[in-house]
This record gives C-alpha cells, sequence and structure tokens, in this order.
C-alpha cells in the first residue's frame, strides 16, 4: 500500500510539472513545431478517450452494480460520469477568457515587437491570470490521475503521460506573456513550473479526505467522474488545440496511435 501511494503521489507530481517542460520549449527553440504537437495533443487524446470507456468507465460501473445492484448502479455511474463533465465545464465558465490556459501561444510570440511600457502590466497580468487558471484546472486532474494509479498502477502510468503531454502547451501559455512582460526568462520558468503544483496538491486532499472514506460506492463515484473529467478535457481542449495548429489530419493520425496504445497495454496486462 506505502509502494502504490509512493507511486500514485510520485506520478501526479511527473503530470503536474510538465508544464515546466512547455516553458524550456518556449525559452530554447526558436519556432514551435506544430507537427510535433498536434500529433502528441491527439495521442493524449486517444489515451485519454479510450482508457476512459474501455477502461474507467467499465470499473466504476462494475463497483457501483456490485455494490448497489444494476439499476441504481447503473444510474449512478452515468450521474458521476456526466457529474464530472459538468465539475470541469463549470470551472472553464469561470475562468476568463484571456487568461484561458486553452487560449494558444507559439513560441513565435516571443519574437513580436517589444511593447510599450504601459502594456506590459497587462502581458504580466495575463500571464499570471493564466498560471492561476492552470491551477485551478489542474487540482481535479490530480485527483484523477492520483486514484487512478492507487487502485490500477499500470492505469496511472497512462494517465499521468496522457496529462503530462496536455500540460506542455499550457506552459508556453504562461511562460510567453511573462516574459514578453518582464524579459525575465527565470521568472516565467517559476511561473509556469508552480502552476502545475495543483496537481499534486489535488493528489494530497484526494489522500486525506476521500481514502478515510473510500469504499466500493466512493470509488465508483470517483471513477465515474474521472472518465467524464478526461473525455471532456479530450474533447473540449485536446483536439480543438491541436487542430488550431494546422495540423488537423496529424490529430487524428494521433488519436488513433493513442488508442492503439492504450488498447495494446491494457491487453498485455490481462
Amino acid at each position: 500500500m506505502t509502494e502504490n501511494l509512493l507511486l500514485a503521489f510520485g506520478l501526479t507530481l511527473f503530470a503536474g510539472l510538465a508544464t515546466g517542460i512547455g516553458s524550456l520549449l518556449a525559452f530554447f527553440t526558436s519556432r514551435t513545431n506544430t507537427k510535433f504537437l498536434s500529433v502528441t495533443l491527439g495521442f493524449s487524446a486517444g489515451v485519454m478517450i479510450y482508457v476512459s470507456m474501455v477502461e474507467i468507465f467499465v470499473k466504476a460501473k462494475v463497483a457501483l452494480v456490485d455494490a448497489m445492484g444494476v439499476v441504481p448502479g447503473n444510474w449512478l455511474t452515468v450521474g458521476g460520469f456526466f457529474g464530472g463533465m459538468l465539475l470541469i465545464a463549470a470551472i472553464d465558465k469561470f475562468i476568463p477568457k484571456q487568461s484561458n490556459p486553452h487560449e494558444l501561444k507559439t513560441v513565435e510570440d516571443m519574437n513580436q515587437p517589444t511593447l510599450n511600457d504601459g502594456k506590459k502590466p497587462d502581458l504580466l497580468k495575463m500571464g499570471t491570470f493564466t498560471a492561476l487558471a492552470i491551477g485551478i484546472h489542474n487540482f481535479p486532474e490530480g485527483i484523477a490521475t492520483f486514484t487512478s494509479a492507487l487502485q490500477d498502477p499500470a492505469l496511472g502510468i497512462a494517465i499521468a503521460v496522457a496529462i503530462a503531454i496536455h500540460n506542455i502547451p499550457e506552459g508556453i501559455a504562461v511562460s510567453v506573456p511573462v516574459y514578453f512582460a518582464t524579459g525575465d526568462k527565470k521568472k516565467a520558468f517559476k511561473l509556469s513550473f508552480l502552476s502545475g503544483l495543483s496537481e499534486p496538491i489535488g493528489a494530497l486532499v484526494a489522500y486525506l479526505f476521500l481514502m478515510p472514506f473510500l469504499n466500493d460506492i466512493m470509488f465508483g463515484v470517483i471513477f465515474a467522474a474521472v472518465a467524464g473529467i478526461m473525455v471532456f478535457i479530450s474533447l473540449d481542449e485536446l483536439l480543438p488545440a491541436a487542430k488550431r495548429y494546422d495540423e488537423s489530419h496529424l490529430a487524428i493520425y494521433g488519436l488513433i496511435a493513442g488508442m492503439a496504445v492504450m488498447a495494446l497495454s491494457l491487453l498485455l496486462f490481462i
């Protein structure tokens, strides 16, 4: 149990701090590799959608049906699934558009002409609010990664990798406006890096407040909600983001590859 806990916390920390990779890409490359981002974002969406619908939703249903019976168990599974979607949609709704982490930034934005000093505070504010928005957004993802890894380490690894991939563009979204406003790479990297800390904080909250009450029903509801959260993230964030990088076919190829890799990995662990 202790080993599983350490692995679950470690995977959540890895997934959250991948926002720092976005900063490094922004600082040490001269142009955005749109093909790479399209494929990897599509791949991440494929992993999330497949594992949510084929593995996580099914595990939630089995747990709830065993605990409550066929009819109430099925209803609660579906309710938990759409409840997870509503939760992440509500978080998105209350994030201002200008600081939404899904408003794409590219490395080329670093090379724009210098703005006058009057506008730089606005950029710094935008970068700071984007970091805060990512922090809020990553909190339920931390709970999802932690509970999945605790229940099934192999499943947790797959989810952590998928979430880490999707955090890379979010790191760029924080670091570009902060660096452009301040000219300070260290500050931009630090803010981007710290924005991912809410993911392990979500894991800590799950451990402190959910673990004492974790029975079959609680587990089933959480897993159903996790499935809903990840499907929503894939459809609302990952695929649209991949297509906005103008590589829509590559995004779909990545999606199929992600599903295939996830399916193969699940077959190997039967």
